[in-house]
């Protein structure tokens, strides 16, 4: 990437350590790329487990955001547009991105977590092809949920939920409450299984039933959210048999689970990861799910390590950054 040397910007910069920086240069896009200014930006748990050391990353972590359209050579019709954006940027060359798999990409970048500066800085780049234009109706709050919203969309877009289903959400973090929402709108019989008071309320107040006890039995379909690796154990004592696990956790630690369960029991398990914003997007602005209750607090840019320590924090949901 191609910077300008001329021109400098403040970021939170990953090495050793979260620091604060106002002399990052400023990122000139590649053609058919556009220059964002971040307009907000949210911090997620690949964000906390990045400054943890996950994956070395070392450069600007972020991936939730929404900005402003400042440059785009080719396609000045962006310019001045509010967007979000899908955080894999892939190769366009290869034979998963031949049968329309962009995400599994060999070769693929991934915005602020792998060989891409990301969304905790004043200005990012992206390809336009990532790019979605947001309607007015939907509030930048709103938009920074688009990527997590979409991940959420994507259980649905994998399998097959009826309105007669036993589904339980395991895990009410902000991407468990995110799902649990998604999925309500099946009219399956739902459960949010975890232990946060002021999450499972949260549920509540929407018509969702929720538990404290993991002791639930026969589910056809368990959403494991919960990003320990004991979740996966949870959840294979949840399903019933020939059900379904969905994991929406990524383990970072050996798990250990005794797979002849799987095998006898016929359980389906079923990776889910990035998921499609269209989707995500029409939900906000028809109003169907609520992220707003899930934002805590608001730290401004230069307060960036004290925005990750909140965040850190039990019980803790949405942190958002303000560059």
């Amino acid at each position: 990437m191609v910077m300008q040397t001329d021109e400098l910007m403040p970021a939170l910069y990953l090495s050793e350590g979260l620091q604060f920086r106002d002399d990052h240069p400023i990122p000139s896009p590649e053609p058919n790329e556009a220059l964002i200014l971040v307009l907000l930006a949210g911090i997620c748990n690949t964000d906390l487990e990045l400054a943890q050391g996950y994956l070395n990353f070392k450069g600007i972590p972020g991936h939730e955001f929404v900005g402003l359209v400042k440059r785009s050579d080719g396609n000045e019709n962006l310019v001045g547009r509010r967007v979000v954006g899908e955080i894999n940027i892939n190769c366009n060359s290869c034979k998963n991105c031949d049968v329309a798999m962009p995400t599994h990409c060999p070769n693929r970048t991934t915005l602020g977590i792998r060989g891409k500066n990301g969304a905790f800085a004043k200005y990012l780049t992206l390809p336009v092809n990532n790019l979605h234009p947001l309607p007015p109706s939907i509030s930048n709050e709103e938009a920074v949920f688009v990527e997590p919203l979409a991940s959420a969309c994507e259980i649905t877009q994998k399998i097959h939920i009826c309105p007669t289903d036993k589904v339980v959400v395991l895990g009410d973090g902000k991407l468990g409450l995110l799902c649990a929402q998604v999925l309500q709108l099946t009219g399956c019989h739902l459960t949010v299984v975890g232990h946060h008071e002021d999450s499972l309320a949260m549920m509540e107040k929407r018509g969702i039933e929720t538990s404290t006890c993991p002791k639930i039995r026969g589910a056809d379909v368990v959403v494991e959210a919960t990003g320990k690796p004991s979740g996966l154990n949870a959840a294979c004592q949840m399903v019933r048999p020939r059900g379904t696990i969905v994991l929406k956790s990524t383990y970072h630690n050996t798990v250990n689970i005794d797979l002849s369960q799987l095998v006898v029991n016929e359980i389906n398990l079923v990776g889910s990861r990035c998921g499609p914003f269209p989707p995500a997007i029409r939900l906000l602005e028809r109003k169907l799910v609520d992220v707003k209750s899930l934002i805590h607090d608001r730290y401004p840019l230069s307060s960036g390590a004290n925005a990750f320590q909140k965040a850190n924090e039990k019980g803790v949901l949405k942190i958002l950054i303000e560059p």
